[in-house]
């Protein structure tokens, strides 16, 4: 067995703008892709020994056979090709499922992998035989068509555009499919590993939420103070249950510290009735959406958190909602002295038109 390419390679990366780019603001001009929510794969593959690797350089192999077996029916006999594995339900992509593949037991894995199986979706060419990564993406591009002209699902070809008006509407409209927004690729570039050479742009939104408590840093400052590493964010459902639904941070060092006096005077005492007080049972998490407990994502981690009476409302920047939590950290903006606790609720949210997923796949009578 002898990859085209010797794993582990990281993946080419992204730099976040804010509005889509003219397609001639790079040299040698630029193209647009849809920005695909899943877990970035390198595919590397030699006959029928396949290889799936990950943005942090660990197999990912084991957790998806029945992938495994799909790409040695539809990739080439020796290539490797950079994608995101995906897994679709309700002509949505379900980042939540897509997680769960991540299991220890094996018997699990291949439960799982019967009951909601992934898929693979390919944008880029690293080798056919041999090294591509130096030829520019409008070479490499234009042979990961041909290599996948005959491709069936679950491989999936990304669609590609030079169109911004294109661009702009995939942006806007691809994210009722649950996609993350778009990336745009210079077509002169080469492939270079774990640079950011790409551009993002993703959606930018924001929400008012109750601060019901704060975890601390894992550091400490300067002089030994606590400071603040996130503050705890919730929203009202219908049924007037603070649910809750993430956590803010970007912030200083010096706010971090000021932080933790200025949010003293809410502090609740040990035992008092808060929202959220049943965290660390098992079963309440199945009645709402509380902190999270020790689980095998969390091994380890120090979960602690500090109550506050759910009075402030703050303000925070956040790009999308992954069921009815937000999918990323968000991002502090303001306090709102001016909101009620109870006016936070899930009404205030934008959400997608929903768009069918399988108009974001390249057809294969295009490519």
């Amino acid at each position: 067995m002898t990859f085209p390419l010797t794993p582990p390679i990281k993946p080419m990366l992204a730099k976040p703008i804010a509005d889509v780019p003219d397609p001639d603001s790079v040299p040698g001009g630029l193209v647009y892709e849809p920005k695909w929510d899943g877990f970035r794969c390198i595919v590397f593959r030699d006959a029928d020994a396949i290889e799936l690797g990950s943005r942090n350089e660990k197999p990912l192999t084991r957790y998806f056979p029945e992938l495994v077996e799909s790409l040695r029916h539809n990739l080439p006999p020796r290539c490797v090709v950079d994608g995101e594995i995906i897994i679709v339900r309700d002509q949505r992509l379900d980042f939540q499922a897509l997680q769960s593949r991540i299991h220890p037991a094996t018997s699990r894995v291949n439960l799982l992998s019967d009951e909601i199986p992934a898929s693979f979706v390919a944008f880029d060419l690293l080798a056919l035989d041999e090294d591509l990564t130096g030829q520019p993406f409008r070479q490499r591009r234009r042979q990961l068509e041909h290599a996948l002209r005959g491709a069936k699902p679950p491989i999936h070809l990304t669609r590609v555009s030079d169109d911004r008006t294109e661009g702009q509407r995939w942006f806007e409209q691809f994210e009722g499919a649950g996609l993350d927004g778009i990336i745009c690729k210079g077509l002169d570039h080469t492939y270079q590993p774990d640079k950011r050479v790409m551009l993002k742009v993703k959606h930018a939104r924001t929400a008012d939420c109750v601060v019901a408590g704060w975890r601390p840093h894992k550091q400490t400052g300067p002089n030994g103070e606590t400071m603040l590493g996130s503050l705890m964010l919730g929203i009202y459902d219908d049924d007037g249950v603070l649910q809750s639904v993430g956590v803010a941070a970007s912030f200083t060092q010096q706010r971090r510290i000021e932080l933790v006096s200025e949010l003293q005077p809410y502090s609740l005492p040990a035992g008092a009735a808060h929202p959220w007080a049943d965290w660390q049972e098992a079963t309440a998490h199945e009645r709402q959406q509380l902190p999270g407990a020790q689980s095998r994502w969390t091994s380890g981690k120090d979960l602690s958190w500090h109550p506050l009476r759910p009075e402030l409302v703050v303000e925070v920047g956040y790009d999308a909602m992954e069921g009815n939590r937000f999918r990323h950290t968000a991002q502090f903006k303001r306090w709102r002295t001016d909101r009620s606790p109870e006016s936070c609720t899930y009404d205030q949210l934008e959400r997608p038109v929903t768009y069918s997923l399988t108009d974001v796949f390249m057809p294969s009578e295009l490519r």
